[in-house]
């Protein structure tokens, strides 16, 4: 019989045969491509159970749950350097100006020893209050308040009591008397003020708590 010639023309197409599968198999390989049935294997199996879509859930809000405290830790952290930067800023010369208050004191002392000036103390006087007014200006510009209290409250707070007097026609607890200025930065106070307070004729003890 002789050979059919539909075969004859596969031959002459295809003359691997079956090389052919195994060709594009090996291109597949190479690729990384795997067949249907392998890629099917990765992918995860559905729940089987109500039980177990419960306890995914309950894994979700938690997650859910944990993201949310790191992030208002976070928000936490960043306004605490925020706000410990804005101090370091604000009081930063905090112990510089400490160190400059004497001086103010010992110019007020000498513009109190003065007295009237006389003819040979008017230069040296005008010098002395330019000082005293130039070191207050500067300290008015890096927010450095002065506490003079006299006639006020007193403030446990803000002064510091040396001593109580029977002062006639003061209300009790109140400033008489000022011994030396107190002193704040940015509204901290660097010095309390040194004060004298009213007390009435059966008191012994200032009121802290006004």
């Amino acid at each position: 019989m002789p050979p059919c010639k539909g075969n004859a023309l596969n031959s002459q197409i295809n003359p691997g045969g079956l090389a052919v599968a195994d060709e594009e198999q090996t291109l597949n390989t190479e690729s990384g491509t795997e067949p249907p049935a392998a890629q099917a294997q990765d992918v995860p199996a559905a729940p089987e159970s109500e039980a177990e879509v419960n306890a995914l859930r309950e894994q979700l809000v938690a997650a859910e749950d944990r993201a949310l405290r790191v992030q208002a830790e976070a928000q936490n952290m960043i306004r605490r350097a925020e706000r410990d930067v804005e101090n370091a800023r604000k009081f930063a010369l905090e112990r510089f100006v400490g160190a400059l208050l004497p001086v103010i004191d010992n110019l007020e002392r000498a513009l109190a020893a003065m007295g009237e000036p006389t003819e040979a103390t008017r230069a040296l006087l005008e010098g002395v209050q330019l000082t005293h007014r130039s070191f207050l200006d500067v300290m008015q510009k890096f927010d450095v308040a002065a506490v003079d209290p006299a006639g006020e409250g007193f403030n446990p707070d803000l002064h510091q009591a040396m001593s109580m007097v029977e002062a006639p026609g003061a209300t009790p607890n109140s400033v008489v008397a000022v011994m030396q200025k107190g002193y704040t930065l940015n509204g901290r106070l660097v010095r309390p003020a040194m004060v004298v307070v009213a007390k009435t004729a059966s008191a012994s003890h200032v009121d802290t708590t006004a």
